[in-house]
């Protein structure tokens, strides 16, 4: 599994009450399915998260007359986040909290990338999460779902291989093209083998059966 849920402060009870525990579940393994190894990921989670009906119920709003917008909205579960870098958690929590005051949700939830340099002296993404959420109270205390993805090297999903050669295909598709081609299969492809196939089935002209018509005409000249 290439994303982990890490919850603070009641925040599974409350996802349980809500008899939210299977949707949770479903929106986070569909947004690492679309995303992962893609350019364009703010454009792809907002897709998969209106498929999954978590941007049409509610008010995407933090702030009335302001055009904040968190990311998600269901159930009184809001969604915020960033997969361009781990450092966006602090802004996101900063959202959830303001609405949680006013009463507008019940917890919230932060999607963030799991990946940060190899040199970093702060232990695992895991632990520093653990770390950051003590240290921000009691400013932030509202129940809290911190969800930590890994979705691989920017653009990965294009660097097809060749299953018989093993050599990438020099032919990059964009996103939507990528998602065409799963769900519907590559119908140009098709198209060409049925039209090879047509052209094999076409019986050869006899070419033999015109030379003794030729050597007459020759010997009459």
């Amino acid at each position: 599994m290439s994303y982990k849920i890490i919850n603070f402060r009641n925040a599974g009870e409350i996802i349980k009450e809500k008899k939210m525990t299977k949707e949770v579940k479903q929106l986070m393994e569909y947004i690492h399915e679309v995303l992962f190894g893609t350019h364009y990921k703010s454009e792809l989670l907002r897709q998969a998260l209106t498929e999954m009906n978590w941007r049409q119920n509610g008010d995407l709003n933090v702030l009335d007359g302001r055009r904040y917008f968190y990311k998600g909205f269901r159930n009184r579960i809001a969604i915020d986040g960033s997969f361009s870098s781990y450092e966006y958690i602090q802004d996101a929590l900063l959202r959830l909290q303001v609405g949680f005051d006013k009463g507008k949700i019940d917890m919230g939830i932060v999607m963030v990338t799991s990946q940060r340099s190899e040199k970093s002296k702060l232990g695992t993404t895991e632990e520093l999460v653990a770390k950051e959420i003590e240290m921000l109270k009691p400013t932030i205390n509202l129940p809290i779902t911190i969800v930590l993805f890994d979705l691989g090297k920017s653009g990965e999903i294009y660097e097809e291989k060749d299953n018989k050669k093993e050599e990438p295909i020099s032919e990059k598709l964009t996103d939507q093209k990528v998602i065409d081609k799963y769900l519907h299969g590559d119908q140009k492809e098709d198209n060409k083998v049925n039209s090879d196939t047509k052209q094999k089935k076409r019986k050869k002209p006899n070419v033999k059966s015109r030379k003794p018509v030729l050597q007459d005409s020759q010997q009459a000249a």
